[in-house]
This record gives C-alpha cells, sequence and structure tokens, in this order.
C-alpha cells in the first residue's frame, strides 16, 4: 500500500483536461465557481456622490458665514445636479451625485432651516459624507478572482456592474453507485436482517452537491460481475467521475476491483496506508475518473473527502474546501495503527484558535457514520505518530 501522502501527490498530478465552463444568467449563479476574472471596467462611483441626506456646501464657507441660502433639491437620479459658489447651498440626497463646486455634504441633523436657509449649528471636516470617485473599486480592478464561489456578496458586485451573464466552471457529473446483494434502497421494505440501508449513495449525493459536482443517482447493482460491468459502462458514458461503494476489499464478492481495469481504465493506485478506508482504489480512463470506496458508511465518507473533493476542486479550478487545519488537543489521543488515521472528533473554536476532543465519539467499526454528526472534524494522524499527548498541535479537515 502506498502512503497518504503519495496518494495526495498523485490525485494532484492527474492529467484532469482543460476546464469546462458555460454561461449562465446571474439569478442562476449562485454557488456557483467563478470561470474568470471579474474586472472593473470603470471607477465606481464615477463621479462624487453623496453618502447622506443634507446640504452639498464649499467647505471653506463654513468659517466664513453662520448661515447658507438654500438654492434648491437634488435628488437621487435627478438630471440636473446643479452649481453650488460661495455662500449657497443644494439640498442633496443620500446617492445623489454632487452639485459641481460642492466639495462637503452637511447633514440634516446639523443645520437648523430657517426661511430659506440652513443656519449652522454644527460643523463638519473638509469631504464628510461625499463618497469619492473610486470608493468601491478603480477601473481595471479585479473584483471577484477565477475560482471563487459565488455567494451572495459576489451577486451584489457582479449585478452593481451589469452582468447580465456570468461565466462558471461546469458542474462534474458524479455518478454514484451502490453495489452489494445486502443494500437496500430506502423505502424499500427488508425482507430479512442481513439487508442493510443504502445511506452511503445518499450520503456521497450530498457531498458531492456542497462540493459544487452534479450528482447522478446509479441506484443499488448486487454482486453479480455482469450487472456490475454494465452499470459502470453506463455511468462512464454519462458523467465525468463514477463513485463506487463496496466490491474493493478482499472478499469472495469483491467484483468491483477486478472490474475496473477490465473497463479499460488505467488503475492509478489500489490500496493507501489509511484508515478507515484501506481498498480504496483510483483509475481513469481518458478523462474520466472511477473512484472505488470501501462499503462502510464512514470509510466510504472519509475516503470520498479524501478523493473525491480534491478531484472535484481540480476540475472546477477552486480551492477543496477540505484542506486540513490546524487545531490543538484537548485531551490525550491514542493511535491505534501504523496507518495515517482519520478519526472523528468535536472540532471548537475559542481564544482564537481551533481546539479537538473526542466527547461523544464511538470507537469501534468503520461504520460509525453518527461520529461525524455536530461540529466534527477528522483529526488527522501520520504514519510516523505514536500516541499524542493534550496540547499537541494537530492537523484537521474542518467538516
Amino acid at each position: 500500500m502506498i502512503s497518504y501522502e503519495t496518494s495526495q501527490n498523485m490525485v494532484s498530478l492527474l492529467p484532469i483536461g482543460s476546464q469546462k465552463s458555460e454561461r449562465v444568467f446571474l439569478s442562476a449563479a449562485l454557488g456557483r465557481i467563478l470561470a474568470e476574472d471579474i474586472v472593473a471596467c470603470e471607477d465606481y462611483p464615477l463621479h462624487p456622490t453623496s453618502a447622506m441626506d443634507g446640504y452639498a456646501i464649499l467647505h471653506s464657507d463654513l468659517a466664513e458665514f453662520d448661515s447658507l441660502l438654500i438654492m434648491g433639491d437634488n435628488p437621487a437620479g435627478a438630471d440636473s445636479i446643479g452649481h453650488v459658489t460661495s455662500g449657497m447651498c443644494i439640498k442633496t440626497f443620500t446617492g445623489s451625485l454632487m452639485p459641481q463646486g460642492a466639495d462637503t455634504l452637511i447633514p440634516i441633523e446639523n443645520v437648523r432651516v430657517q426661511e430659506g436657509e440652513i443656519v449652522i449649528e454644527k460643523s463638519v471636516p473638509l469631504g464628510f459624507a461625499v463618497r469619492p470617485v473610486g470608493e468601491s473599486y478603480r477601473a481595471n480592478e479585479t473584483l471577484i478572482a477565477k475560482g471563487s464561489s459565488i455567494g451572495f456578496a459576489q451577486i451584489g458586485v457582479l449585478a452593481g456592474i451589469n452582468q447580465v451573464m456570468v461565466r462558471v466552471s461546469q458542474r462534474p457529473r458524479v455518478s454514484i453507485i451502490a453495489t452489494g446483494s445486502e443494500i437496500l434502497d430506502i423505502g424499500e421494505e427488508a425482507r430479512h436482517a442481513g439487508q442493510i440501508r443504502s445511506s452511503n449513495s445518499y450520503t456521497l449525493e450530498a457531498l458531492v452537491t456542497q462540493l459544487g459536482g452534479e450528482p447522478v443517482q446509479m441506484g443499488i447493482v448486487g454482486d453479480d460481475k455482469n450487472a456490475i460491468m454494465e452499470r459502470f459502462e453506463e455511468a462512464l458514458a454519462s458523467s465525468d467521475i463514477v463513485v463506487s461503494t463496496g466490491g474493493v476489499s478482499v472478499g469472495d464478492y469483491d467484483f468491483v476491483k477486478h472490474i475496473v481495469p477490465r473497463l479499460g481504465a488505467e488503475v492509478i493506485f489500489k490500496g493507501v496506508n489509511i484508515k478507515p478506508g484501506q481498498h480504496v482504489m483510483l483509475a481513469q480512463r481518458g478523462e474520466k475518473f472511477i473512484v472505488s470506496l470501501p462499503g462502510f458508511a464512514y470509510s466510504s465518507t472519509v475516503t470520498c473527502i479524501l478523493y473525491v473533493a480534491p478531484l472535484l476542486a481540480r476540475m472546477m479550478g477552486c480551492v477543496n474546501p477540505y484542506e486540513p487545519i490546524e487545531a490543538t488537543l484537548k485531551v490525550p489521543f491514542a493511535k491505534r495503527s501504523n496507518k495515517s488515521e482519520f478519526t472523528a472528533c468535536n472540532l471548537s473554536f475559542e481564544d482564537g484558535r481551533y481546539w479537538v476532543d473526542f466527547e461523544g465519539k464511538k470507537t469501534g467499526s468503520s461504520a460509525i457514520l453518527t461520529n461525524l454528526l455536530g461540529d466534527a472534524g477528522l483529526m488527522i494522524c501520520g504514519e510516523e505518530d505514536g500516541d499524542l499527548e493534550a496540547g499537541t498541535l494537530v492537523r484537521v479537515v474542518k467538516l
């Protein structure tokens, strides 16, 4: 078996072809990955603009006059903004262009209106409440970088620059196949106690969706070589990545590990020295990938995070959200093997840093998916690590 670090390097070096993109309406861009830099074509604001309701004035008049003559209104969006000269002012509203000649806005709260004049009760500094040219951004400034996830703020900025259509990365199609004659779909009635629910399919579908991919459920296929072969061919024809669960271990009915090479796929690796999920397999056929995961719920989820997530990130040109962070152990930890271990933990943020503990986490097989409920993470221990003392800095995948 290869090391975890070697397997990750191999994933990072895989040829994935050119990044595919498409243009979508801004209203459909939320959560998508930007496929081009968004660059401002002009300064914003393009002219000095009022940031409050008040009166546009010459700041030098504050030292010379106690009151100023009101020479009209300047509502937002007005065709004519007027011109301010010494001894006068123009009532100007939030969002209005500043009248020509004015360099300061004195708020309504700072004056008293009396017989067509404003009486100044409280002074303001030069340029007060005036948005200068380019306050938000300058022409040719990169506003949003390629590879960014489009959230509410990005939507607002894109709308502000009149971006009707947005170029985004295509969502890679990920087919999900559950293998095993013992697997039951949800809602299906069990016929005997040896059958188990296909939770993996739905867990992986949710993960793929969160990662920006387009999941395609290919259903459950029993332990039949020909049926598995046909399902994989069907999945490869219509998707970028095929993710399967089960059939990769050393049992008599673990057929997937034998079928994948027969599909004409090159096996990149089979077996990684990790716990859980040591029998994980990654293969490639052309620009299509096959990631075959173990069948236990916790194992399949962890290995999907470790191997499907970075593949999807590379295909979309974005950062893998599951890159490890640094945290501090609150309690001692006893390592259980000579493998790289990914242990479910509680992750909290206190006193400016992340902390790890294991309260309420069960030890046992690689089937305990409930360990990932709550504010969970995956603490990483390397092959060479031994038992760890409280206070040790560790790497954690934040979930």
